[in-house]
């Protein structure tokens, strides 16, 4: 397969690359990358034109729900596997066709997610490219309360149900340190978890070569995870000027999913509760703020939604949205085209094979025909979708 007569992006220089042709081995990976001229052959080999269109890495949205119920509170914790396999799976094919390649996700109902990875890897599901948390990890009445999730408490509690999840097959492990936003009279700066039990996790973690990702709502709970070796944040609704800058000293990742406490008309839509709404037309001032304070500290972002990230809201797959306003909210356009591309890669430990178009990385791409490097916003005008080498959209 030969893709001709491209503009190929380099996310990590921000620049056009030289060359317009990539061509993908029968495996679904990049085996060269050149001029049209040169690497066309002809013979049986087929080959798209992409008839000047802006070549881009396949999307990789690093926080998703594709079990989620809205809303929340008719969330059935014995819900049939099959009904969620359904829904999730419904979600995961809208999201490849919308150009997310690849994902995260950080707690689904019957380890879904999981469940969805390996009927992909047998052929039986097209979908983006699963990462997968399994259940995520709660105290009994903590933020996952009635979510379906793995409830623990204490060390031992903690560490068994972080192994529990890993031999199903998780790729990381999900905590949840603070309240949140999703019930009446649940807060963001409520502490959910001791060091003892954040460390059992850390543990369990590190004795599987892989990391911990935290739902986390302030600053307090924030620092004391960073203090025990938890990698990536979620959120920070509320998070202060030495929080921020500790966060960037440790090199950790944080996904702000500003589109959490800005997307009132979506939420309208899908039947959200008042009080969940209220709760994040409460903070979203504070959580503006905070995510400036890490973008202006420079701390590693990446783009994560807490919603499927295929939904539209108001008309844009709901990734694109939290692209565009981790960009409003100032982070460069380079560094915002990398949060859903190149430093997601590094997020999931792919940095060898996802996030930029190099020899070798999966075949992952969209394409579009306005440049993402003179906007971001072009990359809602995407009309050519391909993951391993297979055509998933293509209306050029």
């Amino acid at each position: 397969m030969l893709l001709a007569n491209a503009k190929i992006v380099d996310v990590v220089s921000g620049e056009i690359g030289s060359h317009d042709a990539v061509r993908i081995s029968s495996d679904g990976k990049i085996a060269e990358i050149g001029k049209s001229t040169t690497l066309s052959r002809g013979g049986d080999e087929t080959t798209i034109d992409l008839d000047g269109r802006y070549l881009f890495p396949g999307l990789i949205s690093c926080h998703t729900h594709l079990s989620v119920v809205f809303p929340f509170s008719l969330t059935d914790p014995d819900e049939d596997p099959a009904i969620t396999a359904f829904r999730a799976a419904a979600r995961a094919h809208e999201a490849l066709h919308s150009g997310i390649t690849t994902l995260r996700s950080v707690h689904e109902q019957n380890r879904v997610d999981l469940a969805l990875r390996t009927a992909a890897q047998a052929g039986w599901f097209q979908g983006p490219r699963i990462f997968g948390a399994g259940r995520a990890l709660s105290t009994p009445e903590g933020h996952g309360q009635g979510s379906a999730c793995s409830y623990a408490k204490d060390f031992d509690g903690f560490y068994k149900a972080a192994i529990g999840e890993l031999d199903a097959g998780a790729d990381h492990v999900k905590i949840f340190i603070t309240g949140g936003l999703a019930r009446a009279g649940e807060r963001p700066e409520d502490p959910e978890m001791t060091d003892d039990e954040i460390r059992g996790v850390v543990k369990a973690a590190q004795e599987r070569n892989t990391y911990v990702v935290a739902h986390a709502g302030e600053s307090v709970a924030i620092q004391q995870a960073l203090r025990l070796g938890v990698r990536s944040f979620e959120h920070g609704y509320v998070m202060d000027q030495e929080t921020v800058d500790a966060m960037a000293a440790k090199d950790v990742f944080y996904s702000p999913t500003l589109c959490v406490t800005r997307s009132e008309s979506w939420m309208r839509a899908k039947g959200f509760e008042e009080a969940s709404i209220q709760n994040c037309l409460a903070v979203s001032d504070r959580h503006l703020a905070s995510a400036k304070l890490a973008i202006k500290a420079g701390i590693r972002m990446t783009n994560g939604t807490d919603y499927p990230p295929g939904d539209h809201v108001d008309g844009i797959p709901a990734a694109l949205h939290e692209l565009f306003l981790m960009h409003e909210a100032g982070l460069n356009t380079v560094k915002s085209l990398q949060s859903i591309t190149s430093v997601a890669a590094e997020l999931i430990n792919q940095s060898e094979n996802l996030g930029q178009i190099n020899e070798g990385f999966f075949g992952d791409f969209v394409a579009m025909r306005g440049n993402p490097l003179s906007d971001p916003r072009n990359l809602s005008e995407i009309d050519f979708v391909m993951q391993s080498g297979h055509v998933i959209e293509n209306t050029l």
